[in-house]
């Protein structure tokens, strides 16, 4: 799994790619804990390079949405979503929590 972190004026755009699964979660999630950390509680997921996530990323998926929501009316949106990541938010039940941009430029545009 790789993360990459862009501050933007009034948003973070996060890139991740390759696999979060019960190994990797953890770091995904601390990765987003410090954004978090630091003040910042509007983030876009780029996921267009991610090619699987489990259970354990979905977790970090909505405890960094709960985070962001919780304070400064943050959130969470997610951009370029590929199709087999999207079928699995649709079967967990999440694709109703996040909202979801065809890309990062939307995504972005739309705080």
């Amino acid at each position: 799994m790789e993360i990459a972190h862009k501050e933007l004026k009034r948003v973070d755009l996060v890139s991740v790619s390759g696999r979060v699964d019960s190994v990797t979660a953890p770091e995904l999630e601390a990765s987003l804990r410090a954004i978090n950390d630091d003040g910042r509680f509007r983030l876009v997921l780029d996921l267009a390079g991610l090619e699987y996530i489990s259970s354990a990323g979905l977790r970090a998926l909505v405890t960094t949405l709960k985070n962001c929501r919780r304070y400064n009316r943050g959130d969470v949106r997610l951009a370029s979503v590929p199709e087999r990541i999207s079928e699995v938010l649709e079967i967990a039940g999440l694709d109703a929590l996040f909202k979801v941009y065809p890309d990062t430029a939307e995504a972005v545009g739309s705080f």
